[in-house]
Parts: C-alpha cells; structure tokens; sequence
C-alpha cells in the first residue's frame, strides 16, 4: 500500500511527469510530515539523510554569521526541495531550516531518492535546474551585497519576492521588515526608513493584510540619494 497518495505527489512539480508505476515506487518510499510553525527541520552541520518536498507551508533557511547574527538565505514554499545537496554530494548540512509557518512536507530517504535520480531522467533533470537556479540566485546575492546600496537591496528583494496578481505585482507573502533586513545584509531601522521612502515615493504601497503592491518603476534607477546600513 502506497505510503503518500498519487495525488499529493502529482501536485509537485518534480513528479508531474513520470508515469504510474515509478510513482508508485515513489509513493511507496515517501512519507508525509507535519512540522508546526516555529520547528527547526534542520540544522546546519547535520547529518545528510534525507530530502524534504514542500507540499503547503512556508520554511526559512538561515545561517549564522560570525557575530551569532541569523542571516536569511531564502523562504521555501509549496512545491519547492530542499535538503537535497547533501544528499547528492554527501555532506553535512549547510543551513538551518526552520517553519515560519505550519508546514506539510514530503519526505524521502537518501537511498530512496538515489534511487529515484537513477530511475527517473526528469526527476534527475528537475534537481539539476534547482540547483542550477540555486547558484543564480547565490551569485545575485553577492552581486546585490557587493554593489547596491541598501535602495537596491530592498527593490531587488521586493521584485524577486513579487508575483504577478490581476496585472500586478504583489509580494504576496507575509514578510517583516526584520526578515528582509536579515536577508539583505542591514538593520531592521534602515529598512524601515527605506521602505517608507519608497512608498513615500509611490514605489511600493504596504497594503491591508500584509501585501506590498509593487509599481513599474521600482525595477528602475531609484535615483541619487542612497542610504548605508
């Protein structure tokens, strides 16, 4: 008997394609977790044994800096994988992984997914896109902390956090002005003053209920004034 339904797996994006009887395999070594808000999934320097699907829910995944400071790397949400690296190269844990929101998670042995990388070309194909964008986003990170003022830090995690919504971009997610501070590098306080410049400016409007309606003009030159933090 299948251990996770076909349809939990089939709302995956990795799983979409392969035929009935290896998502049956799959089915069968999967299992489902369910980690409450505030539950640390992972930490970093743990031991590599298994890789985690994100079926509903949001995770942070953090480091510390030399200081003991957290520093946010991304937010995992539905249908995105994580743990997966040292599960391929066989290495300890590089981050901490923690729910900021209730969370159901697919998850599978080491063994189990190595299988599933052998069996599966468009499984093998989906992780190596993952990890490729992965790096892309690494690289923009450094590119961002390198050479943009805290303006450009803050538009550009806004634009990459924005999804399209009736013709608009939208961060839809709810984030706080810490947690964006802890993600580009700066002070809660020069955050705060920034986004209030930028809706000030009519760059940005914090809506009721936590959105932030983007406009058009955010992905452009913010101007000269730029603030350090």
């Amino acid at each position: 008997m299948s251990g996770v339904s076909h349809t939990v797996l089939r709302s995956l994006p990795i799983f979409e394609s392969i035929d009935e009887e290896r998502l049956e395999s799959i089915a069968r070594a999967a299992s489902l977790s369910n980690i409450p808000r505030g539950s640390v999934v992972m930490q970093e320097g743990d031991h590599s044994d298994n890789v985690y699907f994100v079926i509903n829910g949001a995770l942070k995944v953090s480091v510390s800096d030399e200081e003991g400071r957290e520093v946010i790397l991304t937010i995992l949400e539905r249908g995105e994988i994580f743990g997966e690296m040292g599960v391929v190269d066989d290495h300890p844990r590089s981050a901490n992984v923690m729910a900021i929101q209730a969370s159901d998670l697919l998850v599978i042995s080491k063994a189990d997914f190595h299988d599933c990388l052998s069996d599966n070309f468009d499984v093998a194909l989906f992780i190596m896109r993952a990890l490729a964008n992965r790096l892309r986003q690494a690289d923009r990170k450094i590119e961002s902390l390198a050479l943009m003022d805290v303006y450009g830090r803050v538009a550009r995690l806004l634009l990459d956090l924005a999804e399209e919504r009736d013709g608009c971009l939208r961060v839809v997610r709810r984030i706080t002005k810490q947690d964006i501070a802890k993600m580009i590098g700066a002070s809660r306080e020069m955050v705060s003053r920034v986004m209030k410049d930028l809706q000030q400016r009519g760059l940005i409007d914090e809506e009721v209920g936590g959105q932030i309606l983007l406009r058009e003009q955010l992905s452009q030159p913010l101007g000269a004034e730029r603030m350090t933090g």
